[in-house]
């Protein structure tokens, strides 16, 4: 079984999946710019800004998280996984408001309101441009979707219960 849980910045879709991936005892595939900032020791917004102007980020990032999701029993959290996981058997969006996102994006990151919601700004607005301009891909086209969840309404816990109920339904539905 492969579970791709996907939305933008904020929207919960490592929380979500850790704790699907921890309940039905799949690996966590949720790699990303994070990462990289980490590992380049620098902040996001500058891996950000580098994917605009050099497309191997995006490229080399992606073509490991199909690699990763290829050997199966998975849950993919990524921007992208729904989209480029061709074998998924769940795809799941998240949908949150921009003013949730960005209080969760301020806790978890510790940067005030006001600053939070300019980076989940930047980073959504960047992340379309450059998905579209690569892949030919739209993110805000959920018609690939077997699920959408509105985070606001539901705690983690909550859509993850959906998500592991929506996931058993099609494992009934291929027997």
């Amino acid at each position: 079984m492969i579970i791709c849980v996907s939305g933008l910045a904020g929207s919960g879709k490592n929380t979500v999946g850790e704790i699907v991936a921890k309940k039905l005892n799949l690996d966590e595939v949720k790699l990303s710019f994070k990462d990289e900032a980490k590992r380049e020791n620098v902040d996001l917004m500058t891996v950000q800004k580098e994917a605009t102007k050099n497309e191997s980020y995006d490229r080399e990032l992606d073509r490991e998280i199909v690699k990763r999701a290829k050997k199966g029993n998975c849950v993919v959290m990524t921007w992208l996984g729904p989209w480029i996981v061709k074998n998924a058997d769940l795809r799941v969006w998240l949908n949150v408001s921009e003013r949730e996102r960005a209080k969760r994006v301020a806790r978890r990151d510790r940067m005030s309101l006001k600053k939070a919601l300019e980076h989940i700004r930047k980073r959504d607005d960047n992340n379309r441009r450059r998905y579209r301009r690569y892949y030919g891909i739209d993110i805000m086209d959920h018609s690939i979707f077997d699920l959408e969840i509105n985070s606001d309404v539901f705690n983690p816990q909550q859509i993850a219960g959906i998500v592991i109920k929506a996931a058993e339904a099609k494992r009934a539905g291929r027997r």
